[in-house]
């Protein structure tokens, strides 16, 4: 855990650095935002090692962050506030580097694969837009917004 732990704070900590350098947060400012959602993280992370359903931890952080964040949780507009002053592309970068370099660890699996993965990718792609598109359709009229 103690690795995963120095993981989440070099990503912070260059999210912070993106966030400055990109949007011109101060990182003082954005570090109490960054704080909570690096315990988000590890909270969630812990979580998929815990619950004996096997989720992958991105689940369980994503079901924690939405529910911290929305308006049935006490304390809500707090950690909305907070987490505000981090922008979700400064957080983006650090993990698609960490993507790219995970990605280049596997070039040698990824020949291998050859034309395949390109039309695996694209049905993947198209169909995480299309049933995204639907469902926000879907919402959006179910509650009268269009």
């Amino acid at each position: 855990m103690k690795d995963k732990i120095i993981v989440f704070s070099v990503v912070g900590l260059i999210t912070l650095v993106g966030n400055w350098v990109g949007y011109g947060v101060s990182p003082i400012k954005a570090f109490p935002g960054m704080v909570v959602i690096a315990l988000i993280a590890i909270i969630g992370y812990l979580l998929s090692k815990i619950i004996p359903i096997k989720l992958p931890a991105v689940f369980w952080v994503a079901l924690l962050a939405i529910l911290i964040s929305s308006p049935i949780f006490p304390g809500h507009a707090f950690f909305t506030k907070l987490t505000d002053e981090v922008n979700i592309l400064a957080l983006a970068t650090p993990i698609l580097a960490y993507a790219g370099l995970s990605f280049g660890k596997d070039i040698g699996v990824f020949k291998k694969l050859s034309w395949r993965i390109v039309v695996v990718s694209l049905v993947v792609f198209t169909g995480t837009f299309l049933f995204a598109a639907i469902l926000s359709e879907f919402s959006l009229r179910l509650f009268g917004k269009i």
